[in-house]
């Protein structure tokens, strides 16, 4: 069984920074992708940033610039710092590992970390 477990949200002013950290337990295949996510009140959950084990990086076009994700050395940890935030950067943050062992797709989440921008 895997598990992630997310730290570091809170609550920052306009222009803040934050940096969220992900660290993921269990049987989990090297060759993956981790991520994260972020669900405002009242919308859908929408894709902050990926990283992939061989060192490729996803951003939403509302983040490039100000956000960086990044993996710890040991490819279970992922990383995401926020830089010059915005009050619609308030959400929950989710971390989320996903990879293929053989022709099986696996998809993990944590329980989210809450991130408030106050203007």
């Amino acid at each position: 069984q895997v598990q992630l477990v997310e730290s570091g949200g809170g609550l920052v002013q306009l222009g803040g920074s934050l940096r969220l950290s992900c660290a993921a337990s269990g049987s989990i295949f090297s060759i993956n992708t981790m991520g994260w996510y972020r669900q405002a009140p009242g919308k859908q959950r929408e894709l902050v940033a990926t990283i992939t084990s061989a060192g490729i990086i996803n951003y939403a076009d509302s983040v490039k610039g100000r956000f960086t994700i990044s993996r710890g050395n040991g490819k279970s940890t992922t990383y995401l710092q926020m830089n010059s935030l915005k009050p619609e950067d308030t959400a929950v943050y989710y971390c989320n590992l996903k990879f293929l062992m053989l022709t099986t797709p696996y998809d993990y989440w944590g329980p989210g970390t809450e991130v408030t921008v106050s203007s």
